[in-house]
């Protein structure tokens, strides 16, 4: 988490110094930064909608701490499907929990669904 801690710019000693940590009355493991959580959750609708640049919006809410060495597990649901005139575009409910704990981060995105260009178009390669 230092690295990470560095790269996004985060002098949160939180994320890198135990002792921090535990004098704030924080447990005793090193807490991620946000973005990571949250690149986690980006990563499921990836693997799902098949290509980045579907994802059209992420919102979400960090509710509760990762912990360095939880197990984290990404998940959504999909709440409707709609035309915009071009594309079927998913509406989805997400979330970051820690196995065996708590809701890490829930929100909302947007991803248009794969296969959805219209009748005679091609996608952009």
């Amino acid at each position: 988490m230092k690295t990470m801690a560095v790269l996004l710019r985060d002098p949160n000693p939180i994320h890198f110094d135990l002792d921090v940590v535990a004098a704030l009355g924080m447990g005793d493991r090193v807490i991620n930064q946000g973005p990571t959580n949250m690149a986690y959750v980006v990563n499921m609708l990836v693997a799902w909608a098949g290509d980045p640049a579907r994802i059209r919006a992420l919102k979400v809410r960090f509710l509760d701490n990762v912990r360095a060495g939880d197990r984290v597990f990404a998940g959504g649901i999909v709440t409707s499907v709609a035309g915009d005139g071009r594309h079927q575009i998913a509406e989805c409910d997400v979330w970051l929990d820690v196995v065996g704990g708590t809701r890490a981060l829930a929100g909302s995105a947007t991803v248009a669904l794969k296969g959805s260009e219209a009748a005679g178009e091609t996608p952009a390669k």
